[in-house]
């Protein structure tokens, strides 16, 4: 693959062929072990078809490739996405990483280096195998590592992680996006572990910036090098919609708009609500959210076309193409 492609799920693309590019977003969000179980709420076929007209739909507005960071502890299965990326026009990016607040997995918890069972970072081998060889027996190569930090801060298990991403990082030029909990401030623990890492930090996206309207802490982020994430539009729950649109158009007025990437942490699916009960409480938690209403908002505040270019095609175009 020559330097100028990056990896979709279809195989590789040209990276001036990603086009309008959502950063954070999820196709199937998934308990595995509760649906094992206590089957029931989970619809093969049924989820599959409606992913289909979710994405046709985002795709009509202009999108033409969103990055679905499901990774373990997400409930990532890439088959089940492949299916669904061969019949939309949309190029899916798919993650490797872990996804977890407190400590790893159990499988990890005993083994590696100075653990019970010493050894190898099994977390970086398992990463860089996604990255380089593909994931399982699917051919799929991850395209992005992800891994979070949240309220509960730079636990061992979670530090552990973070490190075994930079290490990857490393070993094979791939970008890194984060989950935060911004009213806490953790993006600022990530960058503090990635640069003792010797991680490029203009390869990083920190995610979930437009949680906050904290100007101080996200100008902080872009001016060590990083990109943020102002990625949960349609989360009206956790920040208002007003107060998302006008954090990203005082940020653009500063000059910002080339550290910034725009999208929605949305799914087609999640375990993690009732499909009806999310359509109540958070109706504008979808994919076209971002084109439908958003975007009209920030053009009213005075953001440019050029600007909003930069935050969805060439900002991604950047972190995404190998260097």
């Amino acid at each position: 693959m020559s330097a100028a492609q990056v990896q979709t799920i279809r195989g590789p693309v040209r990276a001036d062929e990603l086009g309008v590019t959502l950063m954070h977003e999820h196709v199937f969000v998934l308990d595995h072990e509760v649906e094992t179980n206590y089957p029931g709420r989970w619809d093969e076929q049924e989820r599959i078809e409606d992913a289909v007209t979710k994405l046709e739909d985002v795709a009509a507005r202009g999108v033409r490739t969103i990055v679905d960071l499901t990774v373990l502890g997400l409930g990532r299965y890439v088959p089940r996405v492949l299916e669904v990326a061969k019949r939309v026009d949309v190029q899916i990016l798919v993650a490797t990483g872990l996804y977890t607040y407190d400590d790893v997995p159990m499988f990890f918890r005993f083994r590696g280096p100075g653990k019970l069972i010493d050894g190898p970072e099994l977390l970086t081998e398992f990463f860089v195998r996604d990255l380089t060889e593909g994931i399982a027996d699917t051919g799929v190569r991850a395209a992005i590592l992800k891994c979070a930090t949240d309220r509960s801060g730079m636990t061992p298990g979670v530090e552990r992680v973070l490190r075994a991403v930079a290490h990857a990082h490393r070993e094979t030029g791939a970008p890194i996006s984060t989950h935060t909990d911004a009213g806490t401030r953790r993006g600022l623990e990530q960058r503090a572990v990635f640069r003792e890492e010797g991680v490029d930090l203009e390869r990083v996206v920190i995610g979930h910036c437009g949680d906050s309207t904290d100007l101080a802490y996200l100008r902080e982020l872009m001016e060590a090098g990083s990109y943020i994430g102002m990625d949960r539009f349609g989360l009206d729950l956790m920040l208002p919609f007003e107060d998302r649109v006008a954090t990203v158009a005082a940020l653009c007025a500063e000059g910002y708009a080339e550290r910034m990437v725009l999208s929605h942490d949305a799914s087609c699916f999640t375990h993690n609500f009732d499909v009806a009960k999310k359509r109540e409480l958070l109706p504008r938690w979808v994919y076209t959210h971002l084109h439908d209403d958003v975007l009209p908002a920030l053009r009213e505040r005075g953001v440019t076309q050029q600007q909003i270019d930069r935050m969805l095609i060439e900002n991604p175009k950047r972190v995404l193409a190998p260097r």
